[in-house]
């Protein structure tokens, strides 16, 4: 497994709309599209900044992972995402290392891209996403 780049770093917050006011208006990145991830209980924006991009996360059900942290840490960041060229292959690594893992198998992100997240416990306090790009 070689990561490759830092994909993004996922902001978590209570509103999409009120944070796009900050990075549009305030630093002037704009916004590339918003998109509702289902499986996650997530709505997504995603903010292009030079080689990586800083996804906002607004829960759209009180049951999600994004409603649980706001809720417990109030908004902010609430992961890193690290690209890697096989998904399959970078958890493979993570499992024979004896890592504790909050997904065993990938599954799909915003924009299409194979995810899969290491529990923070592992990863020094910080939730990370090994992330596969189409």
């Amino acid at each position: 497994m070689k990561p490759t780049a830092i994909d993004h770093i996922g902001i978590a917050v209570t509103s999409i709309d009120e944070a796009l006011k900050f990075w549009e208006q305030s630093l002037g990145i704009k916004c590339t599209g918003v998109e509702e991830v289902a499986e996650q209980k997530v709505k997504t924006a995603f903010l292009p900044l030079g080689d990586t991009e800083v996804e906002l996360l607004e829960a759209t059900d009180p049951e999600s992972p994004v409603a649980k942290f706001i809720e417990k840490k109030g908004e902010g960041i609430h992961h890193l995402a690290i690209r890697v060229q096989n998904l399959e292959e970078a958890l493979e690594k993570m499992k024979a290392l004896g890592l504790r893992m909050i997904d065993e198998k990938p599954r799909y992100g915003a924009g299409g891209a194979r995810i899969a997240f290491v529990h923070p416990r592992t990863a020094g306090g910080v939730l990370l996403e090994l992330s596969e790009r189409p």
